[in-house]
């Protein structure tokens, strides 16, 4: 029985059409100023250019969410606790605590901030396959390493998950069932062993298999980008967002 591939998210329309180039660079743009933003207005209206980005993306809201789990509970943590380590102004007192307003304004900021960067990735990056992404890093003069390092981390994420599956369920045809005990501890330690030795027994196969092929430490890139019309109306068009969004936090 072979594994289940991780889900990738999909897009469509005008967005998910443009130069992985331009989207690379958009994403690093976007999150920059993003992250330099001061005031919880231009923050808040970075989050809504984000969510504009994903709607026009055609992302579905289900895929959106389920990405988003992780982050929003480390945020709720974070607007649970800011508003009273923050000293400032009271908003309100809980018992002998006090919360801030300055808390409170900061802790929407980093929401606000966190989403909208995230979001933009997603939007942006996560729409790309691995390999394009790694050739338009190149593209864009990236180190060779670092995107042969992505394209075969991208590659080998899957058959290592395929090989934890079978482990899996030869674990589970031995009647294996986890419980809080030393046993269970053991068995996983095991697992995790055996999943690092036949994943390096693995990588060593399609090592020398790529020695076979002629591989002399560089992979060379066969893509052939051509940038349209398209990429500079919108690369202008995010480079008026990006500057309103300066221009809001500024005034």
């Amino acid at each position: 029985m072979t594994a289940t591939p991780i889900p990738d998210i999909k897009g469509s329309g005008w967005i998910v059409a443009r130069d992985p180039r331009l989207r690379v660079i958009a994403v690093l743009a976007f999150a920059l100023i993003t992250v330099g933003l001061d005031h919880v207005i231009s923050t808040s209206s970075a989050l809504g250019l984000a969510l504009g980005l994903a709607l026009a993306a055609g992302l579905k809201a289900r895929d959106l969410v389920r990405r988003l789990l992780a982050l929003e509970g480390f945020m709720l943590i974070v607007l649970l606790t800011l508003p009273f380590t923050v000293p400032g102004q009271p908003w309100f007192d809980l018992g002998s605590l006090s919360a801030s307003r300055a808390g409170r304004d900061l802790a929407l900021m980093i929401l606000f901030k966190a989403n909208a960067v995230v979001l933009a990735l997603i939007t942006l990056v996560g729409t790309l396959d691995p390999v394009v992404l790694g050739q338009a890093l190149g593209r864009l003069g990236v180190p060779d390493k670092l995107t042969h390092l992505l394209l075969m981390t991208a590659r080998q994420i899957h058959l290592v998950h395929a090989e934890f599956v079978r482990l899996r369920q030869a674990m589970r045809a031995r009647a294996f069932v986890p419980r809080t005990d030393w046993h269970t501890w053991r068995v996983y330690g095991w697992l995790m062993g055996m999943l690092l030795v036949r994943s390096l027994a693995r990588a060593e196969r399609v090592m020398d298999a790529m020695r076979c092929r002629g591989f002399h430490g560089r992979l060379y890139r066969l893509d052939t980008p051509r940038w349209r019309t398209g990429d500079t109306l919108g690369a202008l068009g995010l480079a008026l967002l990006l500057g309103a969004l300066v221009w809001l936090d500024q005034s």
